[in-house]
């Protein structure tokens, strides 16, 4: 039973996303906004994560072509000493990304709090996400959901082992996602309103 339920959460987001997502930034629509999902820098290694690279590659080649004006990184600095958001901004603007066209938010714990800030925080209602595929398409998911006019564009995957590891807790996450639509699950923070120029 719990393996059905894994395989028709992957499915049913899956296909949410379907004509949503893009590879080609030729082809991607234009956005005012580019959210960017944070994911942690280091790996336990040490070590760059080339998923946290890829996304700031692919963030800077929408803003470079055009495709965004301003991009709002939303990540994780709930302690202390770890700042998702700081760290992207400081890399996309060595990358050449002024300071001014870049907006942080400090409350992106989850998706789900990246995505109901982005509307609830930010005044966003169309806007483009940045990440990777199996992460815009559960975005995608929960923007729709929360009536969001939304595009995914897809930064490059990871190859080797640990695709495998996020895969199986993608599987869970998707399934953790239909859920919290399903029971209305509210973000960890809210606050006040801020608003992109």
């Amino acid at each position: 039973m719990g393996l059905y339920v894994l395989l028709i959460s992957k499915l049913v987001i899956t296909q949410t996303a379907v004509h949503e997502t893009f590879n080609d930034i030729d082809s991607i629509p234009e956005n005012k906004v580019g959210v960017l999902l944070g994911t942690g820098k280091y790996l336990k290694s040490g070590t760059i994560s080339k998923y946290y690279t890829h996304r700031i590659e692919a963030a800077v080649a929408l803003f470079k072509a055009g495709k965004i004006k301003v991009i709002l990184v939303s990540g994780d600095h709930g302690v202390a000493g770890y700042n998702e958001p700081q760290y992207f901004k400081e890399d996309l603007m060595r990358l050449g990304i002024p300071e001014n066209k870049i907006v942080l938010d400090y409350a992106g714990f989850r998706t789900l709090d990246s995505v109901v800030r982005a509307k609830k925080v930010f005044g966003l209602k169309k806007y483009t996400i940045i990440s990777q595929k199996w992460h815009n398409q559960r975005a995608i998911y929960l923007a729709k959901n929360y009536g969001l006019e939304v595009i995914g564009y897809n930064s490059k995957d990871v190859n080797g082992v640990f695709p495998l590891t996020i895969n199986s807790r993608e599987y869970a996450a998707r399934t953790k996602a239909i859920l919290d639509i399903l029971f209305h699950k509210k973000p960890k923070f809210l606050g006040s309103k801020i608003e992109i120029l």
